[in-house]
């Protein structure tokens, strides 16, 4: 089980609008005026969306340092019903993080909720800006196969990513993008509530009220 981190895991979104905001200030290219127009790089890849917008990776990466050193984690919060859900899944899975942010920082935060247990590795922006390719990283590392594998995200761009590797994708409602947005993205699974992931996880009944077919 492959998971997003922001947005699913983690509630983030007030913090992270926030640095992305100031690190485009920062190297002078003020893209983000609006929620929604930081909202919008996630609807593909974020680092294609902004390269693809003229930003300069390597400067937006420089200078986003110092900015997220600068972060107040009492600002985030774990996803409270999410909790006891990871607390059982590794019986019977793999769990690894596959996202945007630096793997040192999600390892911070992981310690920092008492979440570190549950999962086995993290691919974060250090080890390839792709979620494609991190994905494809992690299924090589641990010998698993793509049929096995499902990708857990909360945004169009990782419904996008996942399925372009061919692993199913599971869309999640309590994260950045709406239930609409995600639904248009056309994931195997829209589910609302973290428990629907045990389910789909083989440990309870499973349930198809809310696949997307």
């Amino acid at each position: 089980m492959l998971f997003d981190f922001d947005g699913v895991v983690i509630d983030s979104l007030d913090v992270y609008e926030g640095t992305v905001r100031r690190g485009l200030e920062k190297i002078g290219q003020p893209l983000i005026r609006t929620r929604a127009d930081f909202l919008a790089l996630y609807e593909d890849n974020f680092y294609a969306s902004l390269a693809a917008r003229g930003v300069d990776l390597n400067a937006f990466m420089a200078a986003s340092v110092d900015i997220l050193a600068q972060v107040n984690y009492e600002e985030m919060k774990a996803y409270a019903d999410l909790i006891p859900v990871l607390a059982k899944l590794p019986a019977e899975n793999i769990l690894v993080i596959v996202s945007s942010s630096d793997s040192e920082d999600i390892r911070f935060i992981l310690r920092r909720f008492h979440l570190t247990d549950y999962f086995r590795d993290v691919f974060g922006s250090d080890v390839h800006f792709s979620k494609k390719e991190k994905i494809l990283q992690a299924l090589a590392k641990y010998g698993i196969a793509k049929e096995q594998a499902c990708y857990i995200g909360d945004t169009t761009g990782d419904i996008k990513e996942a399925r372009a590797v061919g692993v199913k994708t599971i869309a999640v409602t309590w994260g950045w993008h709406s239930r609409a947005l995600l639904a248009a993205s056309h994931p195997d699974y829209l589910i609302d509530r973290p428990e629907e992931l045990l389910a789909l996880s083989g440990e309870g009944k499973k349930s198809n009220s809310h696949e997307d077919k």
